[in-house]
């Protein structure tokens, strides 16, 4: 399935006002499992790391997760850079309305873009899966790293994370070059990268595995089958979001031994 067709509608729809744009992102923030794990490292991270810092968006997307950055700490000064020029101009525009002066958009190339010794933090979501040169990247955020700085990934695992679960199944996202990454394999070319210290755990546990199926494989193949299925949207999540709730929060809270999903960071040496 081609899932960037679909951001675009969904982009034309909710790109109306800044209001509309809000509630997508809050939408998303419900929705989107991944984003209750990476929050909660985020906001661990601002726990650990008082005060001002220097932030870096690998592959900014949506600008969800700048959204929230940008109002975690005002203090924060946010980088965020996308491969994609109209998301970039789109972004600045939507900053601008709302006075996130404390967000900056940049277009880039993760294969190439280096700050040096720049960034406290560096976040990339659901972004590592679609790049093929990903150890030239994670060289890259080394660099741009200050010394102590961390990086925090997320990205589907090898265990079912773009919906593949058999050899020679492809994936249910047609734009990764991945099926996803094994634990042990990201951490592995994050040290090739530089990295020394790593960690990593899984997401997407059994209970979000269901969730994700529930609140957003089956939407999305509803989705790029009509345009019509945007009317059946709300009274489908009205029956099947109560169900996706409790599930996530048992994801969020679980230690996993397996999963689709991959939650990496690691560190720059001080």
């Amino acid at each position: 399935m081609q899932y960037d067709p679909i951001k675009r509608r969904l982009g034309v729809v909710f790109n109306q006002s800044p209001f509309l744009r809000k509630t997508f992102y809050r939408l998303l923030d419900l929705l989107l499992l991944r984003a209750w794990h990476v929050k909660k490292e985020l906001r661990q991270w601002k726990k650990d790391n008082p005060g001002k810092a220097d932030v870096l968006d690998a592959g900014s997307g949506f600008g969800q997760y700048d959204f929230f950055l940008g109002s975690l700490n005002q203090d924060w000064q946010v980088h965020a850079v996308d491969v994609k020029e109209e998301q970039v101009e789109d972004n600045r525009r939507f900053f601008t309305k709302i006075g996130y002066n404390n967000v900056h958009f940049e277009l880039g190339d993760l294969t190439k873009y280096v700050r040096e010794n720049a960034f406290d933090l560096i976040i990339s979501v659901d972004v590592m899966e679609h790049i093929l040169e990903d150890v030239k990247v994670f060289e890259n955020f080394y660099k741009s790293l200050k010394p102590g700085g961390m990086v925090l990934i997320s990205t589907p695992s090898d265990q079912g994370g773009s919906d593949v679960h058999d050899h020679g199944h492809e994936s249910f996202i047609e734009e990764h070059v991945r099926d996803g990454y094994n634990i042990d394999e990201i951490q592995d070319k994050l040290k090739k990268g530089g990295f020394e210290k790593t960690f990593a755990r899984y997401q997407y546990g059994n209970p979000g595995k269901i969730s994700w199926r529930l609140s957003m494989k089956y939407p999305l193949l509803m989705l790029n089958r009509s345009k019509l299925f945007f009317i059946l949207l709300p009274f489908y999540y009205l029956f099947t979001y109560p169900v996706s709730y409790l599930l996530n929060k048992r994801d969020v809270k679980g230690n996993h031994s397996s999963g689709t999903g991959l939650i990496v960071k690691a560190w720059k040496k001080v």
